[in-house]
């Protein structure tokens, strides 16, 4: 869902007393070339370059989305701190440390349907003022370039020009390319 009002405005005054109440943003460098924070930056940057050697030498992107590499450096890392979190190795404050004893009762946000209505009106007001000739003739020309090498950003741009919406942009390369399917890691 959402974030509800209420959780919106947490986020937002965990921010403001970061900003406001800890002097952090009184100077450019609040941790004045730490060690650590270089040290930190550097760790970042190694592993960032190892991640893209590994990538090129699975044979570039695609090759490694369609491997499940990606999918893999991601489910891993998470498993791992889900299990950490777990047996209380890894703390997570409100989770397994510092909680209470009756949880408040989570509210999602319940969006008005007055404004799915209004979407709805728009979108059909959209298409009855936009030209469908000129939609429909940018969307084949999208297609052709999705079926072909070319760059496909200039005729999907055009689309959107012509006022094809997201989903029709969409629905128009999925004709083409179909729907990715993630292969399982574990």
């Amino acid at each position: 869902a959402l974030p509800t009002d209420k959780s919106a405005r947490l986020a937002l005054r965990t921010q403001q007393v970061l900003a406001h109440e800890t002097d952090v943003t009184a100077t450019v460098d609040p941790f004045a070339g730490s060690y650590v924070i270089e040290k930190m930056t550097d760790d970042v940057e190694a592993a960032a370059v190892e991640l893209m050697r590994k990538v090129e030498d699975l044979g570039g992107a695609v090759t490694a989305i369609e491997q499940g590499f990606q999918k893999n450096e991601i489910e891993r890392p998470a498993y791992r701190i889900a299990q950490e979190t777990d047996s209380g190795e890894r703390v997570v404050v409100g989770v397994n440390r510092y909680t209470i004893e009756v949880e408040e009762p989570y509210e999602p946000l319940r969006v008005d349907p007055a404004i799915e209505a209004r979407q709805a009106e728009r979108l059909a007001r959209l298409r009855a003022e936009r030209d469908q000739a000129a939609v429909d003739a940018a969307l084949e020309a999208l297609r052709k370039a999705a079926e072909g090498e070319d760059n496909v950003l200039y005729p999907m741009k055009d689309a959107l020009e012509a006022r094809a919406t997201v989903g029709e942009v969409c629905n128009a390369l999925r004709k083409v390319w179909g729907t990715y399917v993630p292969t399982d890691a574990f």
